[in-house]
């Protein structure tokens, strides 16, 4: 933790200069007892409006492209000559 976050920790609540309490307010508000405007926006969370949803296509071919992405690293891991690879032994006598 760094030394002013210590130092302000130790000094206690920062006094308000404005005199408003912002708990004290979302306390006396409370939740409406009737909505009128909730039927109408009630369509922005069902349906392919959720939050799975929006989530789900905000990356379309992310789960395919990874899907094949790693059946070609199978693949090349399995299969390919490990000739072109890298520079191992015998470099020096052949010529590429």
């Amino acid at each position: 933790m760094l030394a002013t976050r210590v130092l302000r920790a130790a000094q206690g609540p920062k006094a308000n200069i404005t005199g408003f309490n912002m708990r004290a307010f979302k306390e006396a508000t409370g939740q409406p007892r009737y909505d009128p405007w909730e039927r109408h926006e009630a369509w922005r969370y069902t349906g392919p409006f959720t939050r799975w949803n929006r989530f789900r296509s905000t990356l379309p071919g992310l789960g395919t492209g990874s899907a094949a992405f790693a059946v070609y690293l199978g693949y090349e891991y399995m299969f390919a000559d490990d000739a072109h690879h890298g520079h191992g032994e015998g470099h020096g006598e052949e010529h590429h």
